[in-house]
């Protein structure tokens, strides 16, 4: 099978390479060990022929061209990121299962896969798949996505009868802690749109993404001896509490799915004296994802008002927006996207991300960036794994969407 070898390989050196991203850093990239991948991209775009290729230490984002071989075509670009999730990412080693015969999977001698957890396995019987040794994750987000774009480069470069517009890609960090592409520069990229490679399985293909906002309370308290609190003591940890308990019950990822939007209180910690409590809020609607931000708000004010000094303080930030808000105004890459799928008879799955990925800050950038499958599943975890023959038909997509766009 074209691509089998290259992409398989590809994805193994990458996810041994430990790129694991870090929310509590301030530098750029999050964490120094996502250089040794982004280097190594340097020097493989330079070997395989692509032009221009650039490492900005100022963003991190590795850069470069495969240049036009015909006039008139519309640039376009390629994205993905080198970083992984918050999960063990280190002394990744891959598994690889040849002919998958559909039962479980023994990751280790004490960690099973099995079919009746994870009932995608079905979908790939008889099919290579890659897995992690169950102590990490695998780093198929993205790194399925860097192999297929790097692929599709070389094919491309070595076939030159395969007449294409100007082409464009970037490697990036820290999508996973949502700061990578805040530093982005659209204008240096120069396309007139852009697809990230960083979805799951085969077929996806998302232009909508969550609105998000952080919200972060510092609650401070009051300590007095209990034995002579009445009427003196604030509890910080009663108050975040009761925060929590304001909120609506069913509106949590666990009770929501589609296009229904949610909170999620991730970090919760403090004593009697302070205490600080960290949530996410998402929403489809723009509309009711500022409702959301504003209900946030008032049930901060309803507990401070109890108060003759405001116990509460919230800092509520925006992460990133809805990206349809920019593609609809202009459907010309998710139509190409689709109909090269449809010329290669995959079956299209367009839905909304619940979630976001770089693509829907760049959208923002003037740049329209919506997401393709890159064939990973179970992400972010010990139990991820991933099709070679989903990493073949990804590879065959970007080829089909230059092919089109050169048309």
């Amino acid at each position: 099978m074209k691509f089998f070898n290259e992409t398989r390989d590809r994805l193994i050196k990458y996810a041994k390479i430990n790129t694991r991203s870090d929310e509590k850093s301030t530098t750029i990239p999050s964490t120094e060990r996502q250089f040794d991948l982004l280097n190594l991209l340097v020097s493989e775009l330079k070997s395989i022929g692509m032009q221009e290729v650039v490492l900005n230490h100022d963003n991190a984002f590795v850069t470069a061209t495969l240049p036009a071989n015909i006039e008139g075509a519309p640039a376009i670009g390629f994205i993905a990121h080198v970083d992984t999730a918050d999960f063990n990412s280190e002394n990744v080693q891959p598994q690889i299962h040849t002919y998958y015969n559909g039962k479980e999977i023994r990751l280790n001698e004490e960690i099973i896969m099995s079919p009746e957890d994870f009932s995608s396995l079905n979908a790939y019987i008889g099919q290579t798949l890659i897995t992690t040794d169950g102590t990490t994750l695998l780093g198929a987000d993205d790194k399925a996505g860097i192999a297929e774009i790097m692929t599709a480069l070389e094919f491309l470069i070595q076939h030159p009868e395969i007449k294409h517009g100007k082409v464009r890609v970037a490697f990036g960090p820290d999508e996973e802690i949502g700061r990578g592409a805040d530093h982005f520069d659209a204008e240096d990229f120069g396309v007139d749109f852009a697809y990230t490679m960083d979805g799951g399985p085969v077929g996806e293909l998302e232009y909508e993404s969550f609105n998000a906002a952080q919200a972060i309370l510092t609650i401070q308290g009051k300590n007095i001896h209990p034995g002579t609190a009445k009427g003196k003591m604030i509890n910080a940890i009663t108050l975040a509490n009761q925060f929590i308990s304001s909120l609506p019950a069913d509106e949590v990822p666990e009770k929501t799915e589609g296009r229904q939007g949610f909170y999620h209180v991730l970090e919760i910690k403090g004593t009697v004296d302070e205490a600080s409590l960290q949530l996410i809020i998402r929403d489809f609607d723009r509309e009711e994802f500022e409702n959301r931000k504003q209900s946030i708000q008032q049930i901060v004010n309803e507990i401070n008002q109890q108060y003759s000094q405001d116990p509460i303080q919230l800092q509520l930030n925006d992460q990133y927006y809805n990206m349809a808000e920019i593609i609809e105004k202009d459907m010309t890459p998710v139509n190409l996207a689709q109909k090269a799928m449809e010329d290669l008879n995959i079956e299209v799955d367009i839905k909304p991300i619940r979630g976001g990925t770089d693509g829907s800050k760049i959208s923002f950038m003037g740049i329209p960036t919506p997401n393709i499958f890159a064939g990973g599943e179970n992400m972010h975890g010990r139990y991820e794994y991933i099709a070679v023959e989903s990493m073949v038909k990804a590879t065959e997509v970007i080829i089909k969407i230059i092919e089109l766009n050169g048309q």
